[in-house]
């Protein structure tokens, strides 16, 4: 085995890590990462977000160690000794290599401007900088003054707006992001910047920064004799490569900084390689993400024998800045000799499209969008093919939409990844039917998500049919069938079939359409034909166990409860005989309950408060909760209050999957909120909503959908967002899985759910207070009704006769199935028969 030593655990050495790890299939390489922050490899690229709540576990790309990597944060690489092949770090550590990776990406550039490093002055690189302007914040800073216009300034700019102060930006260059976009996409740019409160000065240098009487950073002196008073700066000027060990070590570095590499990736030793914006390939340092993913694929190729090179990368960006949509390809200058320029700037509806075509107006050379950037996904990949249409029509509201026939297989799709229209249109040929399996395939899509359009796009024009079809009974979707029985006011499976399907129906649609009657407010689950629709746990409102006997869990709301009705549970428990468990959802199950018993059990229970937990449902389950400001030292809300006044307002609510949620009283998470498919964690402001996680096979932590909310907006937030999903997911689809399928993603559920931007909130709100008003426990429902109870028994001709096949066992002193029984019993469908 041999030896590889990564220097710098940012995304691009993870990803090396990463792409290695996959290929050496015959154990080849030993890896040891070396990385100087105090913390794995984390998305710089999402690093604003931790402005919008998001915290450094959600940033984390994940920990890579195991058998054969080795990863040491908070240890700096001190030396190089190309003689010996040893890496030195500064904690003495002499790590030997076969082959060195320099991965040390690059460092934020601050201009030697008098009063640069005066305390108040900060860049904008890592989570560590975010923690300092955050803590300036707290501390009382009021505004802030970002030195440079470009990608980073706009974002660093953006964050002190969220932190509550008033945010300046001044830029050299005639207008803001010089390096991506034009002089008239900068200007409309700048005005849509200034609308959301940004102050923007363009065309003006930064001369000093001036103390104030506490020798902190006070005032910032511009060229043309103005001031700005400030409380602190942030410079985002640009990086430069981070070069120095190799400088030190004798390698080759460009003129202007970065460790010299030809087309493998290997520097001027053959034993050293480096990659991302540490490296200088033909004379260009990347400072892109995707340009060093390439890179290290290239690289991981090349250490398993493979034959790949880098011959340079696309520099287009697509992103989203202060909420405009901003993106630049190809060549966006115009610097082509006698290129042309298509342009519509439209001030009106803030919308600037400019494309760029060779001198026969034949050939996209690049083009610049801002306000509107839909177009990028079909535009990017045609840089340096025929244009497919006229130019105009491609970038005029309403005009001409490009598929995915109009790409050549050369172009790339997915440029985070560097995935062609070829290698996905095989991918789907190899027998990826669906946008998941694209994504596992080839990695399209994993990145920034802008190309899952294009995706579902290259899906239709194979010929793969998505189809929409809830089973063979209905031709309409879950979500379609929901809309006809809303607008007809159907109330019956019976009646529905009749009208919409064929056939008698099966065992996927019964319990789909009795889902959907439920969450439309539709009576009991078990009145009339909605009892012969649902499942077998539905049908008996517990959850049937391997033995055929059943659980019993009351809903205890945020996981609070008193002494006297513990009390009850356990008197119940030890009376019927039942083993208890505690849940990981904070509630307690009664497990070994004969069917007979169940109406006896739920008695005792109801009399003494308590309802139904909706265990058996694709519903609601549980909010769990940490105890906040109750009882914690670091609670900052009432997590537990707000728990169960969420618990209490969504119970019972039927929809196409379980549905979990919790509170965490501060960013300390102990509710593990992250993990379910709606999650608030408290913030010194209120609370931040998180959507779409879920635990599971396939775990899935929850992304932020908005921030510092008051109670009465975050509810309306979470009922929207619930009726949405219970409208528009497919059957047993949960929120997650929903979210990804969702054309624009967590971006258009924040249009719908924040912004309203289907114009169906209230339609949505009301929904929710029908479901809130008609509430009635199931449980009580049934004890309450002689039609109902005479389902409870195991025999018909025998009412209060046990299962004789039923036995128990003693375990921990408990009673446990006496011996295994398999799902789905003779004896089961024998009893069901005879009912």
């Amino acid at each position: 085995m041999e030896e590889l030593v990564v220097i710098g655990n940012g995304m691009v050495g993870h990803r090396l890590v990463e792409a290695l790890r996959d290929r050496d299939a015959a154990g080849h390489w030993h890896i040891t990462v070396v990385g100087e922050e105090p913390r794995t490899a984390y998305d710089r690229v999402a690093l604003s977000s931790y402005f919008d709540g998001a915290t450094a576990d959600d940033l984390s790309l994940g920990d890579l160690s195991g058998p054969a990597v080795d990863v040491h944060v908070n240890e700096r690489a001190a030396a190089i000794d190309r003689a010996t092949r040893t890496v030195t770090t500064d904690s003495g550590r002499t790590l030997p290599y076969d082959r060195l990776v320099l991965a040390t990406g690059s460092s934020p550039f601050v201009p030697p401007v008098p009063g640069h490093d005066l305390p108040g002055c900060h860049v904008y690189r890592t989570i560590e900088d975010l923690d300092a302007i955050t803590a300036a914040a707290r501390a009382g800073a009021r505004t802030g003054v970002v030195i440079g216009g470009g990608l980073l300034g706009l974002e660093a700019a953006n964050a002190l707006r969220l932190l509550g102060m008033d945010a300046h930006v001044v830029e050299l260059a005639p207008h803001l992001m010089p390096a991506q976009i034009d002089e008239g996409a900068g200007s409309l740019l700048a005005g849509l910047v200034s609308d959301l409160g940004v102050h923007v000065h363009t065309g003006t240098a930064s001369t000093a920064v001036e103390a104030g009487p506490d020798g902190r950073a006070a005032r910032l002196l511009l060229a043309d004799g103005s001031h700005l008073d400030t409380d602190l700066v942030v410079f985002s000027v640009g990086i430069r490569p981070r070069d120095e060990l190799a400088r030190a070590a004798g390698l080759a570095v460009g003129e202007r900084g970065g460790i010299t590499i030809d087309d493998t990736c290997t520097t001027s030793d053959a034993h050293v390689h480096a990659i991302g914006e540490a490296a200088c390939h033909r004379g260009t340092v990347y400072g892109l993400i995707a340009p060093g993913n390439a890179m290290a694929e290239v690289l991981a190729d090349r250490l398993v024998g493979g034959q790949a090179t880098f011959t340079g990368a696309d520099t287009s960006t697509k992103l989203k800045l202060l909420g405009v949509d901003v993106a630049s390809f190809g060549d966006a200058h115009g610097r082509t000799a006698d290129c042309l320029d298509v342009v519509v700037n439209d001030a009106a509806t803030g919308r600037y499209a400019k494309l760029v075509l060779s001198d026969d107006a034949t050939t996209l050379l690049g083009g610049i969008l801002v306000g509107d950037a839909t177009a990028y996904a079909t535009l990017r990949p045609l840089v340096g093919s025929p244009l497919p249409g006229d130019p105009l029509a491609l970038i005029t509201p309403q005009g001409e939409t490009l598929g995915a026939d109009a790409l050549p297989d050369s172009a790339q799709i997915c440029s985070c990844n560097a995935v062609t229209k070829g290698t996905i249109t095989q991918a789907i040929c190899d027998g990826n039917h669906d946008v998941p399996a694209l994504k596992a395939c080839t990695r399209a899509g994993t990145s920034c998500g802008s190309c899952v359009p294009m995706l579902k796009n290259l899906l239709d024009k194979a010929g793969i049919v998505q189809s929409k079809a809830l089973c063979e009974h209905f031709a309409h979707s879950r979500a379609e069938l929901l809309e006809i029985v809303r607008a007809t006011g159907i109330t019956t499976f019976s009646a529905l079939i009749e009208a919409h399907g064929t056939g008698a129906g099966c065992d996927i649609c019964k319990p789909a359409v009795a889902s959907i009657l439920a969450s439309l407010g539709n009576g009991h689950i078990l009145e009339g034909e909605q009892a012969t629709l649902q499942d077998t746990n539905d049908r008996h409102l517990a959850n049937m166990q391997r033995n055929g006997t059943y659980s019993v869990v009351p809903r205890i709301p945020g996981g609070e409860i008193t002494p006297d009705k513990l009390i009850v549970i356990g008197e119940v428990a030890r009376d019927f005989g039942l083993y208890t468990k505690i849940t990981g959802g904070q509630r307690i199950d009664l497990f070994g309950a004969r069917l007979e018993q169940l109406p006896a059990i739920w008695t005792r229970l109801v009399e003494a408060g308590f309802e139904s937990g909706h265990a058996y449902g694709k519903s609601l389950r549980t909010v769990k909760s940490c105890v906040g400001t109750t009882w914690c030292r670091y609670g900052v809300q009432d997590s537990v209050g707000l728990a169960i006044r969420l618990e209490e307002r969504y119970r019972g609510l039927r929809s196409p999957h379980k549905l979990k949620s919790a509170v965490s009283g501060c960013a300390r998470e102990c509710a593990e909120a992250r993990g379910k498919d709606f999650g608030i964690i408290a913030t010194d402001h209120g609370w931040n909503l998180y959507v779409g996680g879920n635990g599971g096979f396939t775990p899935r932590h929850a992304d932020l959908l908005a921030s510092d909310l008051d109670e009465p907006t975050l509810i309306r937030y979470i009922d929207r967002f619930l009726m949405f999903y219970i409208r528009t997911a497919d059957r047993l689809q949960r929120t997650a899985a929903w979210i990804e399928a969702m054309d624009g993603g967590l971006e258009h559920l924040r249009e719908v759910v924040v912004e309203d931007s289907l114009g169906i909130a209230a339609d949505l709100e009301a929904a929710m207070d029908r479901h809130v008003d008609s509430y009635a426990d199931e449980w009580a429902a049934v004890l309450a009704d002689p039609d109902k109870l005479a389902r409870f028994q195991s025999f018909a001709n025998a009412p209060d006769t046990p299962d004789p096949t039923i036995a128990f066992t003693t375990t921990r002193d408990q009673p446990v199935p006496a011996a295994p029984v398999g799902l789905g019993i003779p004896t089961l469908r024998t009893r069901e028969n005879a009912r």
